[in-house]
């Protein structure tokens, strides 16, 4: 059966885009092996700031990637991004079933005026 799944990878600064494409293409074909699975979103964050170093250091290459794949995939998929050197962090998780509706702002203001006007 196959799953959604959502997976944030931090690489090296150090590396050149080309360089991590290729290794997310590595990864990538993988979930895809035998027709089990499909990319659906790659999305290339860029270099950020670290909150705290990681593997000594300051910065790192944000990329999300959503995909479809069936689980038995996902062992020999995570293997392979742990033992990559220019991975320094990855969290995989399984993506919610239906996406959460965003708060209107619009309707929390109008309800803080309404109790305003009630107060004076």
């Amino acid at each position: 059966m196959s799953r959604r799944y959502e997976t944030v990878y931090i690489f090296d600064s150090a590396l050149d885009e080309p360089a991590i494409t290729e290794k997310l293409n590595r990864f990538h074909a993988l979930l895809t092996k035998d027709d089990k699975g499909s990319i659906t979103n790659v999305a290339h964050w860029g270099k950020r700031t670290l909150t705290y170093k990681i593997k000594k250091k300051d910065t790192g290459y944000y990329v999300v990637a959503e995909f479809q794949t069936a689980g038995e995939l996902l062992p020999e998929y995570e293997r392979a991004v742990k033992l990559d050197e220019g991975v320094l962090r990855y969290m995989c998780v399984e993506a919610s079933r239906e996406q959460p509706k965003p708060v209107v702002a619009a309707a929390v203001v109008a309800e803080e005026e309404e109790v305003e006007e009630e107060e004076a």
